[in-house]
């Protein structure tokens, strides 16, 4: 599933490519994504103009403008297999190419989804407090994810830490193999109680989320195909990774052999020397 890091990547490709551009219409082929899209999404964002293409969580949002009516958006989420790219509007489809954009000039914003987990929604309000983005956390890379914010939302709670830290509730977009990776940094195992934790390891934990997404997406920078390119599609990126996937590997800080268990449901690697 494109993570954070993934769909910050693709908002950076694509956003060239639109901003400041007029969408000739919509073409739609499947509109049965995990949400129906809107059966006259063609006439809804015929003429407008991309004002900015913009990231919250793993739902990017397109800003549309048009003169004579209010600014409107189009929130897009990838699922589990999606990819967007910026392609000639004559080049050839593929089986999963549900649905394009056409811009200005000949060119389509070209979605492809084979599992058919994603979604594009119309809103005609303030973008955040659509029914999808109400209620989430902050963003990882912004000023509110800090060791206080982190401890002071964990008190209390008997959860894992790996589950606290990817509830999105509490902080958006921090996946599976980026918690693993975050725990890792921190000395922190996965299956501590996220109540039990002091400030200082959140405060730890705070700058290991970061700094492990940050690196992630300057690696998606070099590593992703070009988003002009109609074969590129985005998978995790070919950064190193330090535990996640590794069992039985010697660990990168100890050389003990990690260790793989199923905590908050969802595979988890981790050091028992290193991660306390």
């Amino acid at each position: 599933m494109p993570e954070l890091p993934e769909v910050e990547v693709t908002r950076q490709g694509i956003a060239p490519h639109l901003e400041g551009r007029l969408l000739r219409g919509a073409q739609v082929r499947e509109s049965r994504l995990r949400w129906p899209v809107p059966a006259d999404l063609d006439a809804l964002v015929r003429d407008r103009e991309v004002a900015a293409v913009r990231r919250r969580a793993k739902y990017l949002i397109l800003d549309l403008a048009r003169s004579d009516r209010p600014t409107t958006a189009l929130l897009i989420h990838l699922g589990m297999s999606g990819s967007l790219r910026v392609v000639p509007e004559a080049t050839p489809l593929h089986r999963h190419d549900h649905l394009d954009l056409r811009i200005e000039g000949g060119s389509v914003l070209r979605l492809r989804d084979p599992r058919r987990f994603g979604a594009v929604l119309w809103t005609e309000t303030e973008p955040e407090g659509h029914e999808r983005l109400a209620g989430l956390g902050p963003e990882p890379l912004g000023h509110e994810l800090t060791g206080a914010y982190l401890y002071r939302r964990s008190r209390g709670r008997t959860a894992t830490v790996k589950a606290f830290l990817m509830d999105a509730s509490v902080v958006v977009g921090v996946g599976n193999i980026y918690a693993s990776e975050a725990l890792f940094r921190a000395g922190i195992h996965p299956g501590r109680a996220a109540g039990r934790l002091g400030r200082t390891r959140y405060t730890r934990l705070a700058g290991a989320v970061q700094q492990i997404l940050t690196e992630a997406i300057a690696a998606g920078g070099t590593t992703l195909r070009d988003f002009t390119d109609s074969e590129g599609a985005p998978g995790y990126f070919r950064q190193q990774l330090a535990v996640y996937g590794h069992e039985g590997a010697p660990c990168p800080g100890c050389g003990r052999a990690l260790r793989r268990a199923v905590i908050a449901q969802r595979a988890s690697f981790f050091c028992t020397r290193c991660q306390r």
